[in-house]
C-alpha cells in the first residue's frame, strides 16, 4: 500500500468581516474551513466535491500556501525524507519544498500573464526555483510542452492566440515544469467545452501514469468526479461529511448530502426518468451555522438528536475504508449511482 505523501490535520481557516458598522462593532469572523483532517495517499487522485461556497477552493489554496491558514498542519513527505510541516516552513526550508506541491487554477484566462509569452510562461517556475543555462532551459520546456501536446513553434506567442483548451495545457505545462510530486486541480476543466474537458482529463490521466504524480483534484462536476478519482471527500460548509474509495460513495452513500449530490449526476440515457432529490430550505450561513448536524435544516432524514448533536467523521465500512459525518449512516438506505456492468 502507498504511504502517504500529505497528511492534513485539524486544518482550520477564518475570514475576518467587518461590519457595516465600523464606529460600535468589531469584526467578527467566519469559519470557512473547520477541522479538516485527511491522508492522501502517493500517486492517488482525491477528488473534493461540494456545493459553491463550501470551502474547496479556500482548501486546495492552503494546502498549497496560496493563502494562510488560521491553525492547523499540512503535512508533507518528501522523496526518502521525513515528514515536514510544509504550513511551518519558512526562508530555504520552504523554497526548497515548494517546488514539490503546485496549483492548476480555475480560470486559464485569468491565470496566465498576457505580457508573458508561453515560453516565459512556462520557464518561469525554473527560473524561479534552479540555475540553469539557456540551453537547459530550452529542453525542459520543450519537453514538458511536447508531454502536455502543445505545439513547440508556438511558444513565443502570447496566451491571448489561444483557445481555452490550449490555455489550460499552457497552465498544465506550467505546474509540471518543476517536475512536482503533488498538484492541486481547482476546477481544472470547468471553465472547457465538454470535449476539450475529456481531452484535458485524459492528458492529466496519462502524465500522473507517466510522471508518477498525486492530485487533490477538486470539482463540481461529478461525472468526472467518477471518471478521475481514486476516492471522493465530501465537503459540506467547510467540513468533510463523507470520505471513500469512489466505487463506494457512487454506489453506497452514507450522508444525506451525498445523496442528494449524487441524484444530480446527469444520466447519459435521455429516456431514463432521474427521480432529483431537491433540497429544500436556503445553505446554512458559515457566520451563523446551525446547530447540531449542519446539514440538518435541509436533510430529510433529520431527527432531534440531529438536531442537538454534531455527528463526528467516522469509519462506517472498514471494509470500503468508508467513513461519514452521520448519526443515521449505517441505518439509512441512500440511494447512489449505479454501475452499468
Amino acid at each position: 500500500m502507498s504511504k502517504p505523501i500529505l497528511q492534513v490535520n485539524q486544518l482550520n481557516k477564518d475570514f475576518q468581516v467587518k461590519s457595516k458598522n465600523k464606529l460600535f462593532s468589531k469584526p467578527s469572523s467566519i469559519r470557512v474551513l473547520n477541522n479538516v483532517s485527511f491522508e492522501l495517499l502517493e500517486g492517488e487522485t482525491l477528488s473534493i466535491v461540494g456545493e459553491s461556497g463550501c470551502g474547496k477552493t479556500t482548501l486546495g489554496r492552503c494546502i498549497v500556501r496560496g493563502m494562510d491558514a488560521t491553525s492547523g498542519q499540512v503535512l508533507y513527505r518528501p522523496e526518502g525524507e521525513e515528514q515536514v510541516d510544509f504550513l511551518g516552513l519558512r526562508g530555504k526550508a520552504f523554497k526548497k519544498y515548494r517546488k514539490d506541491i503546485q496549483m492548476i487554477f480555475q480560470d486559464p484566462f485569468s491565470s496566465l500573464s498576457p505580457r508573458m509569452s508561453v515560453y516565459d510562461i512556462i520557464s518561469e517556475p525554473l527560473l524561479a526555483n534552479f540555475k540553469l543555462s539557456k540551453s537547459q532551459l530550452d529542453e525542459k520546456v520543450t519537453f514538458i510542452a511536447e508531454k502536455t501536446g502543445l505545439n513547440v513553434s508556438y511558444l513565443k506567442r502570447y496566451p491571448h492566440a489561444f483557445s481555452g483548451g490550449q490555455r489550460q495545457r499552457i497552465a498544465i505545462a506550467r505546474s509540471l515544469i518543476s517536475q512536482p510530486r503533488l498538484i492541486v486541480c481547482d476546477e481544472a476543466v470547468s471553465a472547457l467545452d465538454v470535449s476539450i474537458k475529456a481531452q484535458i482529463i485524459n492528458l492529466l490521466k496519462d502524465l500522473q501514469e507517466q510522471l508518477q504524480i498525486t492530485y487533490i483534484f477538486i470539482s463540481h462536476d461529478l461525472s468526472i468526479v467518477q471518471n478521475i478519482s481514486d476516492r471522493v471527500a465530501v465537503m459540506h460548509l467547510g467540513k468533510i461529511v463523507e470520505l471513500a474509495p469512489v466505487d463506494s460513495l457512487f454506489t453506497h452513500p452514507m450522508h444525506p448530502y451525498t445523496e442528494a449530490l449524487l441524484s444530480a449526476v446527469p444520466e447519459p440515457d435521455p429516456d431514463t426518468k432521474k427521480d432529483r432529490i431537491i433540497l429544500e430550505g436556503e445553505v446554512p450561513n458559515p457566520a451563523n451555522p446551525p446547530s447540531g448536524c449542519h446539514f440538518h435544516p435541509r436533510c430529510r432524514y433529520k431527527t432531534d438528536k440531529c438536531v442537538q448533536q454534531e455527528p463526528e467523521l467516522q469509519t462506517v465500512d472498514n471494509d470500503n475504508n468508508h467513513f461519514a459525518a452521520c448519526h443515521y449512516a449505517n441505518q439509512l438506505n441512500l440511494r447512489g449511482v449505479i454501475h452499468e456492468s
